[in-house]
């Protein structure tokens, strides 16, 4: 049956005022104003990133054009489809591309995208689930692809998480214990720390432990494999320390969009720094990533990570993850 497309619907936007300042708030909007494309989406779950705490603030580097709705994530079901590869009603995920970022994003009850951006979700997983992981769970989900393909085991040692208590790093913990592997969770928030135990994570430790003496050009090995989602100096002294023909993955810069280290790491320990894009990643392995994330979504470990608001409690969040207070993943249930 094919579902009745209002006129108007609610959605956050944020916009830019003539003397350069922003504004966010719940807002009408008018259907004919989403921008052209495929697949128009009634979103009932999204989640709150820090790429939407950015967008959210103004910052031009993530969002170019205001006003604008954020929301990188986006979960739903179709209501209308100029194309035959989905139909009204079929679940559906978008996640990446330019969704959020200078696209209306999902944070708001409707969007339309281009056909190829859309995923139909895995059969047993929910809008809810898919949200549980959203590009963060994805990112992991890749890095820990990334570790395997590189000839990591759980037999090698220890694999170190940096920013483990957000939304990239706890799920990273989760995914790599529920693979096997000993995880090693970097974070400075003490309060994260029981959640970060539910996921498996063996030992935690203070982020200062992993910064190290920058006089050194090599340190004592510490793990076999690192999932760094901070950059910076973290991504540094994590690189030093890992043993020989580890690899170790990059995906956030947190901390630092820069990265001051010497090739030691590289020609004396072999080590294979491996960059993870998860916006533009091919929809072949796409796809497979998210089968492979809806086999994990059943775990009742996941529960310990997930804080669940509606659109209208968003302002909130926004504040506490741009003051750096939040932990694990925050979903945006969008009746």
């Amino acid at each position: 049956m094919k579902t009745e497309i209002p006129e108007t619907f609610h959605a956050w936007v944020v916009r830019e005022a003539s003397d350069g300042s922003f504004s966010r708030k719940l807002e009408s909007c008018r259907m004919h104003d989403l921008p052209e494309g495929d697949v128009l989406i009634r979103v009932e779950y999204s989640s709150v990133n820090y790429k939407d705490v950015l967008s959210m603030s103004g910052n031009k580097g993530v969002t170019r054009q205001y006003p604008h709705t954020p929301g990188i994530d986006a979960a739903g079901v179709v209501v209308e489809s100029k194309t035959s590869a989905f139909s009204s009603g079929t679940g559906v995920a978008v996640t990446g591309y330019d969704l959020g970022m200078n696209t209306h994003g999902g944070l708001g009850q409707f969007i339309r995208v281009p056909a190829d951006w859309v995923v139909p979700l895995p059969a047993g997983l929910t809008a809810r689930d898919a949200m549980v992981f959203g590009t963060a769970g994805f990112t992991a989900a890749l890095s820990v692809r990334a570790l395997r393909h590189g000839g990591a085991t759980p037999e090698q040692g220890d694999v170190l998480v940096t920013g483990a208590s957000g939304g990239v790093g706890c799920l990273a913990v989760f995914l790599l214990a529920k693979s096997g592997f000993r995880v090693v969770a970097s974070s400075g928030k003490a309060e994260a720390h029981d959640m970060l135990s539910a996921l498996g994570a063996a030992e935690i430790v203070a982020r200062d432990a992993v910064l190290a003496d920058r006089k050194r050009p090599l340190l004592k090995t510490r793990w076999a494999h690192v999932i760094d989602t901070v950059g910076g100096d973290f991504l540094e002294s994590a690189l030093r320390a890992t043993a020989p023909n580890g690899v170790v993955t990059s995906c956030g810069m947190v901390a630092s969009a820069e990265l001051n280290t010497n090739v030691f790491p590289f020609i004396l320990r072999g080590i294979c720094l491996q960059g993870i894009d998860s916006a533009t990643t091919r929809m072949t392995r796409r796809l497979e990533t998210w089968e492979h994330l809806a086999a994990a979504a059943s775990s009742d470990a996941l529960a310990h990570l997930v804080t669940e608001v509606t659109l209208d409690e968003i302002e909130t969040v926004i504040q506490s993850m741009g003051e750096g207070k939040s932990i694990g993943r925050t979903l945006v249930r969008i009746p």
